[in-house]
């Protein structure tokens, strides 16, 4: 013991946020992980202790740094062992999310100690903790304490530190592009092991997955605490897993696995075993990922109940991959208990996998899979019911189309159709909801842009009163220091700026992804209302054989654009496949009004293009229903793919029908707005992609021929990537 030394331990708690925090710690799991902060220093000299021993008794390590500062990863309950060679060795249970303050006092009787600057750290400190609280819960709540923060913020450390903060705000709320630029604006002020993992984890989230390596391979491993080194091997293993380098994600996952086992980090042994189970089952390793599987599942079921619950749900998903549904269907029915257990203490949203309505959709595909229909229907019931009670539009929609599939294998085809009928109205409803999430989402980027914008002008504000401040009280350099002002002024602006045009340019990329989904929402249901009509015609015609023939075609190209229906472009051979399918069935239904021939020149590489999705359906529609069905004899519908040069081909449909003049005569009043709403859609769509990816489609139409029937020919010209 080290007699010159007493040992006083302050746990700062502030009253304007401990009883929030209590609150949510015992809504909390007692075994969940979390980050706990804090400091040693010398009360006596006000200064830090940099390089003292913090551990967690049989679990995670690491050091003060020069600021004497450290963060460690615990949970509830965790003995906090703070050793130096210097002092007594201090022991902490550590009971919630407090920030955790050591002093040294030399001498206990010492003069009076100015407190001014420590009140002030310890508002600013405060104020950072209440924003790392509320971040999950209220990002309003969470941005104001970061933002009165940075007010209160008087070194480049408190900078750093409010920006680490503010990126781990905007990773929560899934706003990667601004997690990455405040981690990078902290990195600039402190250059921190810990900030620069995160970068690593925004750069991977944001899908920059060669910046995400750079930054973590640009990390000393021999300078980061063993939980930091699993983190970054973690990180390294989703990285490469996420490129489907699969060789290496399994390296650096075996990689942390090792030091956790060293170590004896409990939650990450099982998280590394499981994510090296699927490496494993994405390879193609079956019995290397079943083993890694139980062993995870194992390692789970010791933690606590919703941590085996999600496990529990893997293992059932990789057990569907190999066709072991008996073994699927007792893991998912075993879930479901669980999750009814865990719904009573916490709520799980719809976007989770671990809802019951998921749970019995996969348990009746699995018996469906299985050809037991009689128990798939039992499920996909409970799963349609669960789903409604839920206001789960996704779950209850994909749970009435797996039905009808049920009911028509099982030979109950009224059934089966009415069914589908239902899954099409649901279909209806969820582009309305999903619509409405758009709009929702759009204003929600708004707001957190002009809380980023307000945050940095609070900066720039603060920046410039004390480039005043300093001009006042040094007026012997005073022309020196506006010529400083200036230059910081200009940098400022600079930055400011450039924040503003990436902020600008990401807005318009928003604002054209919305415009083209509210585009094919309003396309796909004109498409299938004509469908539908089609079936209903056979249906009313008493052939029922032909209807439903035409049904399952038809039920094949739904699910196949519904796929494609959130991309903005797919293989060009993806849509060669659905236009065979959609002109088969237009010729299956107007067999007596036309034939069809579809060429592709040999020399075109098709995998070298991509294409929007439903682009060159609907000039195949208004070829059929416009002019080749008021054709007073057969007609004919050329489809024609040709190589116009290296880079670009040219997609030709051209029909010998009555021609746009005629067809406009014919047309109804009502008609005649539903085509002009759907030709503008398909241009306005043209136009925003060729905004968004630098003219990479063209489309002219003329008529075919000169003759009564002129017919139209539209040309596509199409660019390679």
């Amino acid at each position: 013991m080290k007699s010159f030394f007493n040992i006083i331990l302050f746990v700062l708690v502030f009253s304007n946020w401990v009883s929030a925090q209590e609150k949510q710690f015992e809504k909390s799991d007692d075994n969940s992980m979390f980050t706990v902060r804090g400091s040693v220093y010398d009360s006596e000299l006000l200064e830090p202790i940099p390089n003292v021993n913090i551990e967690v008794n049989g679990g995670a390590y690491t050091t003060t740094n020069l600021a004497g500062d450290f963060r460690i990863q615990v949970k509830k309950g965790d003995e906090l062992v703070v050793k130096h060679k210097d002092f007594e060795t201090v022991y902490y249970t550590i009971e919630n999310q407090e920030r955790i303050k050591i002093e040294v006092q030399a001498n206990p009787n010492s003069a009076n100690k100015p407190i001014n600057s420590r009140r002030k750290e310890a508002a600013f400190n405060s104020l950072i903790d209440s924003a790392s609280l509320y971040i999950k819960s209220d990002f309003e709540k969470s941005i104001q304490f970061v933002t009165d923060a940075l007010a209160q913020s008087k070194s480049v450390r408190n900078n750093a530190e409010v920006y680490e903060v503010l990126g781990d705000i905007y990773l929560q709320w899934k706003q990667y592009d601004l997690a990455v630029t405040n981690y990078q604006i902290s990195l600039q002020s402190v250059n921190a092991n810990e900030v620069r993992l995160k970068l690593g984890r925004a750069y991977w989230h944001n899908k920059n997955y060669q910046e995400s390596i750079e930054v973590y391979n640009a990390i000393n491993i021999q300078d980061l605490s063993n939980w930091q080194q699993i983190v970054l091997y973690e990180g390294l293993g989703d990285t490469h897993f996420s490129i489907k380098n699969f060789t290496k994600a399994l390296s650096n996952y075996k990689e942390g696995l090792s030091i956790a086992k060293i170590h004896s980090i409990k939650p990450k042994i099982t998280d590394l075993n499981s994510k090296i189970a699927q490496t494993y089952g994405a390879k193609g390793e079956l019995e290397s990922a079943e083993d890694y599987f139980n062993s995870s599942l194992n390692l789970a079921s010791k933690e606590n109940e919703k941590r085996a619950l999600e496990e529990k749900v893997k293992v059932a998903d990789f057990k569907s991959s190999k066709r072991n549904f008996n073994d699927e269907i007792q893991l998912r029915k075993e879930a479901i208990e669980n999750i009814k257990n865990i719904e009573s203490d916490s709520v799980i949203d719809n976007e989770s996998p671990l809802t019951v309505q998921k749970q019995n959709y996969k348990i009746g595909n699995a018996y469906y899979l299985k050809k037991d229909y009689e128990s798939a229907i039992t499920y996909l019931d409970k799963s349609i019911e669960e789903a409604k009670t839920k206001n789960d539009l996704v779950v209850e929609k994909d749970a009435k189309r797996k039905l009808s599939e049920v009911y028509s294998s099982s030979g109950d085809y009224n059934k089966a159709l009415e069914t589908y009928k239902e899954y099409t109205e649901l279909v209806e409803s969820l582009y309305v909801k999903k619509e409405q999430e758009i709009i929702q989402a759009a204003r929600f980027s708004r707001e957190i842009a002009n809380k980023q914008n307000r945050i940095t002008g609070l900066e720039t504000d603060r920046e410039l009163s004390e480039s005043k401040y300093q001009l006042t009280s040094e007026r012997n350099k005073r022309q020196q220091l506006w010529i400083y002002s200036l230059i910081g002024g200009l940098v400022l602006l600079l930055v400011t700026a450039y924040f503003m045009y990436k902020y600008i340019k990401q807005q318009r990329l928003a604002n054209n992804l919305l415009a083209l989904k509210s585009l094919r929402s309003q396309m796909n249901p004109h498409f299938i209302f004509n469908a539908l009509n089609s079936v209903n015609s056979f249906i009313a015609s008493s052939d029922e054989r032909t209807a439903n023939k035409y049904l399952s075609d038809f039920s094949y190209l739904m699910r196949t654009v519904l796929e494609n229906s959130e991309e903005d472009f797919i293989p060009l051979e993806k849509e060669i496949e659905l236009l065979e399918l959609y002109t088969q069935l237009e010729h299956f239904r107007f067999k007596d009004k036309f034939e069809y021939s579809i060429t592709i020149d040999p020399e075109i590489t098709i995998s070298a293009y991509q294409i929007p999705p439903m682009l060159l359906q609907p000039y195949i529609e208004n070829a059929v229903w416009h002019g080749l069905r008021y054709k007073s004899e057969k007609g004919y519908l050329y489809i024609d793919i040709q190589k116009k040069n290296d880079s670009e081909i040219t997609i030709t449909i051209a029909d010998d029908g009555i021609g746009r003049e005629r067809s406009r005569y014919l047309k109804t009043e009502n008609q005649k707005k539903h085509n002009s709403k759907g030709m503008s859609n398909i241009k306005k769509r043209v136009a925003i992609l060729n905004d968004m990816y630098q003219d990479k489609v063209d489309v002219s139409i003329t008529n075919y021929q000169e003759a009564e029937d002129a017919g139209t020919k539209v040309v596509v010209t199409l660019k390679k990537d």
